[in-house]
C-alpha cells in the first residue's frame, strides 16, 4: 500500500482536479450510502412511515414546503430526500455488485479463452459473438420479463449481459502475454497451466480491466435506471433512483417538478463523477496515451 502512494499514478491523481473531482463526487454518494439512512426523516420502503396527506409537498424553499421535508414528497407521500438515499444504495450496490459478477466471470472466460487457444478459444468467442449479436437491453428485458422483477434477478441479467466486454480484453490481451519468456520460463520449471495464468499471466492483464470495471459501474447505474423507469427493475416497494424518476414524470409538466428532477439530478452527479474518475484511470493506465 506505501508502494501505492509513492507511485506515478498517485502523484498523477493528486495532480488531476478531474480525478479529485470524481474521487469526492464517489466518496461522497458512498457516504450518504452507507450512513444516510441514520439521519433520513423516514424510511421510504416502509409504507407504514408514509402519509398520503403528505402527498407532492413542495421542497422547503418553496410555498407550502416544510423544513421535514427538504427535497419535497412524491405522491405517496415519501420523503424525495429519503427515497433519494435509500435509492443511492440500490443504485451503487447495482453498478458496483453486477461490476464485480461481470468481471470475475468474463476474466475467467478470457483468460481460459485466451492461453488454451485451439478449440476452446473458438468456441467460448463464438459465445461471445452470440451474445454482442444482440443489444444488451433486450436481452436483459427479456430475463426480466420472463423471470420478474426483484434486485438479484436484476443483477443476474446485467452481469449475463456484461461479462463479455471483459471476456474479450482479458482474451486479447492475454494472447499477447502467453508466449512471453516468463510464461516459457513458469512452463519449463514445470508449473501447472491454473497456476501460470493466475500467479503471472492475471496480474499482467488487470490494467485494462480496472479502466473496464470503473466505466462499466456508470453503465449499469444508467442501466438499472432506465430498466426500472421502464418497470421491470427493482420492485416499486424497494425504488431506485431511476424509479423515482419514473414516478414524477407523469406530473412533470404539471408544476411538480421536484418528484423527478432531483432523482434524476442524483444519477447524473454519480455517474458523472465515476467517468470522471474512469477517464483519469484510462488515460493514466494506457501507454499509448502517454
Amino acid at each position: 500500500m506505501s508502494s501505492f502512494f509513492k507511485s506515478e499514478l498517485f502523484y498523477h491523481f493528486l495532480r488531476s482536479y478531474s480525478a479529485l473531482s470524481g474521487f469526492v463526487i464517489i466518496a461522497a454518494f458512498l457516504a450518504l450510502a452507507l450512513v444516510g439512512p441514520r439521519f433520513t426523516p423516514q424510511n421510504p420502503y416502509d409504507l407504514r412511515s408514509l402519509d398520503l396527506e403528505d402527498a407532492y409537498k413542495p421542497p422547503m424553499w418553496l410555498s407550502g414546503g416544510e423544513a421535514k421535508f427538504p427535497l419535497g414528497t412524491d405522491e405517496q407521500g415519501r420523503d424525495m430526500l429519503s427515497g433519494i438515499v435509500y435509492g443511492s444504495r440500490i443504485s451503487l450496490a447495482m453498478g458496483l455488485g453486477t461490476m464485480l459478477c461481470s468481471c470475475l466471470i468474463g476474466t475467467l472466460v478470457g483468460l481460459g479463452a485466451g492461453y488454451c487457444g485451439g478449440k476452446t478459444d473458438a468456441f467460448l468467442m463464438r459465445v461471445v459473438d452470440v451474445q454482442l449479436s444482440f443489444p444488451a437491453m433486450m436481452v436483459a428485458l427479456f430475463i426480466m420479463t420472463a423471470f420478474g422483477r426483484g434486485f438479484w434477478k436484476l443483477l443476474i441479467a446485467l452481469t449475463l449481459v456484461g461479462w463479455v466486454t471483459y471476456a474479450r480484453t482479458v482474451r486479447g490481451a492475454t494472447l499477447a502475454e502467453r508466449n512471453r519468456e516468463y510464461v516459457d520460463a513458469a512452463r519449463l520449471i514445470g508449473l501447472p497451466s491454473f497456476w501460470i495464468v493466475l500467479r503471472h499471466v492475471l496480474p499482467n492483464v488487470t490494467t485494462p480491466l480496472i479502466v473496464i470495471a470503473t466505466m462499466h459501474v456508470g453503465t449499469v447505474i444508467l442501466t438499472e435506471a432506465t430498466m426500472s423507469y421502464l418497470g421491470v427493475g427493482v420492485p416499486v416497494t424497494q425504488p431506485s433512483l431511476g424509479l423515482l424518476v419514473k414516478n414524477g414524470y407523469d406530473v412533470l409538466f404539471s408544476g411538480l417538478w421536484w418528484v423527478s428532477v432531483f432523482p434524476g439530478l442524483f444519477i447524473m452527479l454519480l455517474v458523472f463523477g465515476v467517468n470522471l474518475l474512469g477517464d483519469f484511470l484510462r488515460d493514466e493506465l494506457n501507454p499509448k496515451l502517454k
